[in-house]
């Protein structure tokens, strides 16, 4: 029987309706956690948290944008409510314009930080005084292997994504003291169905030429990463950056 590696810990998943957190909620239920499955598209989330009930799992679903802290202290109070406890939250959510720079606006440049980077303090901020409470915790941020190419048409989304990898290790240099493990990962060019709003198939026949992987990469992929860093079995990491981009880049 294949050991279940979170059992009845308690995990908060961001961006949990699709793709990357969709796989992650999943993976993490087939190994024993109460999964909360937080998303804006609440239709969505419902879903996910549907479908792993029904495969047998514990799962729970919340509106949230990590824009709004209000509306993560809602979520966390039913948290606290039906288990005293967080021990895991992976910073997932985030979006994915393409601008220029030159045709970037001061609101584009704002709603990316405030998604993909303010999302990351928010939801952090609200969890992590109960983790250094208890002296146990496990915090997955999602940034993107963009930050090491650097990407045209992106300087927002690789600005934000380049804080998130900051901010992991200063958090963890703070809260190492307090057995609370900071880690992120940066996926490469992953596929999901929202790629085909940004990508054509040519492109990504591109990317994957120049991996050493020559596959294309799925969130079981990114899933599959961010459980070892919720387990017992990355407890001598911290403060850690894991490209999972198939070779993409070598760092």
């Amino acid at each position: 029987m294949t050991q279940r590696m979170l059992e009845d810990r308690v995990a908060l998943v961001t961006g949990a309706a699709t793709g990357i957190g969709e796989s992650i909620a999943h993976l993490y239920a087939a190994h024993g956690a109460h999964v909360f499955i937080l998303d804006v598209n609440a239709a969505g989330g419902s879903a996910v948290a549907a479908a792993i009930r029904a495969q047998g799992g514990s799962a729970f679903s919340h509106f949230a944008d990590v824009r709004r802290r209000e509306t993560l202290e809602a979520v966390l109070t039913d948290v606290l409510a039906r288990f005293g406890r967080v021990d895991i939250l992976v910073n997932n959510a985030g979006i994915y314009p393409r601008r220029t720079f030159l045709e970037m606006t001061e609101e584009d440049w704002d709603d990316m930080q405030a998604t993909n980077l303010k999302g990351v303090f928010h939801c952090t901020k609200l969890v992590l005084p109960h983790m250094v409470e208890r002296g146990s915790g496990k915090i997955v941020n999602i940034s993107s292997v963009t930050f090491f190419k650097g990407m045209a048409n992106l300087s927002h989304y690789v600005a934000a994504k380049g804080g998130v990898i900051g901010l992991t290790r200063s958090l963890a240099r703070e809260m190492g003291p307090c057995n609370v493990y900071v880690n992120c990962i940066t996926p490469g060019a992953i596929e999901v169905e929202s790629e085909k709003l940004v990508a054509t198939p040519e492109q990504m026949a591109t990317i994957v030429a120049q991996q050493s992987l020559q596959r294309r990469l799925t969130p079981i992929d990114i899933a599959r990463v961010c459980l070892f860093l919720s387990s017992e079995w990355s407890d001598g990491m911290t403060g850690q950056t894991i490209n999972v981009d198939g070779g993409l880049v070598m760092y």
